[in-house]
């Protein structure tokens, strides 16, 4: 199978970085920031939408302002205030092991997706990491997906979207592949519910089961013509 994995949220947990982040642009941008745990649910959509919400404003100098101080705390510091999810490391491994193609799709640009897979040692478990350009503005979760199933053809029923949001379930159903939300990330689980994934899994372990039971509905039955 192809399984396509969101990152934050989903491999690893990023909270604390970027919303202290988040508050460094607010604060630079002159306004009174919201305490970290507030900011949870701007962890994941795009930061040009995140700020267009959290500052008010459509205005385009603006945003691109708090994206850049944004950037110029997580470049040197944010990118590192992360961890693993629990199991992640080992079930990466044995799914690789175990033959499936995997890939990362994020909203997360790619350049930094890329160091996060680095520094956590994950990076050769992945055929490609498929995210936004550092310029880009025009793109969602499921114009991603489809970048990233064009890039590796294959069949739709083989290939899953693996994430904490909704969007991630969205961009799955959009692109028709299948969808498997993760519950220890940061969309609540009625959230995930109401987006209708095909499956949803609470430890690093379910997932795993989740995948081999899936693979063995897809396994072709043996065939019982005994004819000589």
């Amino acid at each position: 199978m192809r399984l396509m994995f969101d990152l934050d949220g989903t491999l690893t947990d990023s909270r604390l970085g970027i919303t202290r982040c988040i508050q460094h642009a607010l604060t630079d941008a002159g306004c009174v920031a919201p305490p970290t745990e507030e900011l949870t649910s701007y962890v994941g959509p795009p930061l040009a939408a995140s700020f267009c919400t959290l500052l008010r404003t459509s205005n385009p100098e603006q945003i691109e302002r708090a994206i850049g101080a944004f950037r110029r705390r997580y470049e040197q510091t944010g990118i590192f205030e992360n961890r693993l999810y629990p199991g992640i490391a080992d079930a990466l491994t044995a799914l690789s092991a175990a033959g499936h193609d995997m890939c990362i799709v994020t909203a997360k640009p790619r350049v930094y997706a890329l160091r996060v897979l680095e520094h956590f040692a994950l990076a050769n478990l992945f055929y490609d990491v498929y995210g936004p350009e550092l310029g880009a503005r025009d793109y969602t979760k499921a114009s991603l997906i489809q970048e990233a199933c064009e890039g590796v053809p294959a069949r739709a029923r083989r290939t899953v979207m693996i994430g904490d949001r909704a969007e991630d379930v969205f961009g799955a159903k959009s692109n028709g592949v299948g969808a498997i939300a993760v519950t220890w990330g940061y969309g609540d689980r009625r959230e995930l519910e109401h987006a209708g994934p095909d499956g949803i899994v609470a430890s690093s372990h379910e997932l795993l089961k989740y995948i081999r039971d899936v693979e063995e509905e897809l396994r072709p039955m043996p065939s019982t013509d005994h004819t000589t």
